[in-house]
């Protein structure tokens, strides 16, 4: 863990437990779906940029790149564009988004887990943001 987020962990716990508490649990949920883990990184970072949090931005590149290549770029930029739709939307995605993102090769219950990963990483963005730790 770098000092970066030692420092915001530290400073969400003396804040509100319960906080970071929550944050950890969706994200060890989040963490255990079928998304394989570029897919995760990129529905994380998807948001982690779309709600300005420096931190969890460069926190996740830096997790990506210790993944490795990408087995299928296509796909990842299929799982992004559906979380940008999924945000953009509410949740209420049209069914050629559904369909778009099947095509890729993910499932019902992967776009699920596109949503848990949402407010997972809403949940850590928008506190990082408010604690200033971003």
């Amino acid at each position: 863990m770098s000092a970066r987020t030692a420092a915001a962990v530290a400073l969400l716990k003396g804040t509100s437990p319960e906080t970071l508490d929550g944050f950890l649990k969706l994200s060890a949920i989040f963490e255990s779906t079928t998304l394989d883990p570029h897919s995760r990184e990129t529905v994380v970072l998807t948001v982690a940029e779309r709600n300005q949090c420096h931190l969890c931005v460069d926190m996740h590149e830096a997790k990506m790149a210790a993944l490795g290549p990408a087995p299928d770029a296509e796909r990842l930029a299929a799982v992004r564009k559906f979380t940008l739709q999924v945000l953009a939307s509410s949740g209420a995605v049209t069914d050629e988004d559904l369909a778009a993102f099947e095509k890729a090769g993910y499932t019902r219950r992967n776009a699920l887990e596109v949503v848990l990963g949402i407010g997972t990483y809403t949940l850590s963005t928008f506190a990082n943001r408010l604690t200033r730790a971003a």
